[in-house]
């Protein structure tokens, strides 16, 4: 994850990038990717695309992009991206 971070330019900043080896927090957030279509290309256990937006162990916001033909966020990722995670900020 620190390489991804790295990647994305994110160091001293207020994103962390969380790795989640075992499913545990997507599984207990329901957000576990089920559609047939995706599971049969990234294989099972895999997550949504989402962002959450987290202040002090507390869930404010958690964006989810998917929609009906698009269970994998592909064709508009936007609700999950920075400007859609800010826009449920305060």
């Amino acid at each position: 994850m620190m390489n991804w971070a790295k990647s994305q330019k994110t160091a001293l900043t207020m994103l962390t990038f969380l790795g989640d080896p075992n499913s545990k927090l997507t599984k207990a957030c329901d957000l576990e990717l089920t559609h047939p279509g995706p599971v049969e290309v990234l294989g099972p256990g895999r997550c949504k695309r989402f962002a959450m937006h987290v202040v002090d162990g507390e869930i404010r916001a958690v964006n989810v992009s998917e929609a009906e033909g698009d269970p994998a966020g592909d064709n508009d990722p936007s609700s999950s991206l920075a400007d859609g995670i800010m826009a449920t900020m305060d």
